[in-house]
């Protein structure tokens, strides 16, 4: 609950970690960036095949270990920007939103992390599909992290 959107709606800390197969290796010369983006796979947005957006942060530092836990709204000075989602609607400032399950047992929520060849340039109150188009044929690294929220807390 504490990263769930009814709960305190902090982010979680992340670390990132580059692998080649089973071994560690260093982040490629040319990552400029990393990209994240958080949806509930189980939604459809408008009758459409979309899915419910929640969160995505784009131009985090290439230096970045990861991210702290209840990172900040808006634009952050180390470049981060915080772009489209849910609580990037009507002018305000994008911000991480949590898992909030609707109707039905079970949401599924995917986090999904890209490292860049690029920094992207882009407005806070982009699309998800501006974004996307954006980050086409920049992608040199992608991971995802898959979690469960059940509608009512267990």
């Amino acid at each position: 609950m504490k990263y769930a959107g009814r709960g305190e709606n902090k982010s979680p800390e992340f670390e990132f970690h580059w692998t080649l197969g089973p071994n560690s290796a260093a982040a490629p010369e040319n990552l400029q960036s990393y990209a994240v983006i958080l949806h509930d796979t189980e939604n459809s947005s408008n009758k459409t095949t979309t899915d419910t957006l929640h969160w995505s942060a784009f131009n985090i530092p290439a230096t970045a270990k990861g991210l702290p836990e209840g990172l900040g709204k808006g634009d952050l000075p180390d470049g981060t920007r915080n772009g489209p989602g849910i609580a990037n609607r009507g002018g305000n400032p994008g911000a991480y939103f949590g898992p909030g399950a609707g109707p039905g047992p079970i949401h599924h929520y995917v986090f999904e992390f890209y490292a860049l060849d690029t920094k992207i340039d882009l407005p806070a109150n982009t699309t998800r599909d501006a974004l996307l188009k954006a980050m086409d044929g920049h992608v040199i690294g992608k991971a995802a992290w898959f979690g469960r929220f059940h509608a009512q807390p267990q």
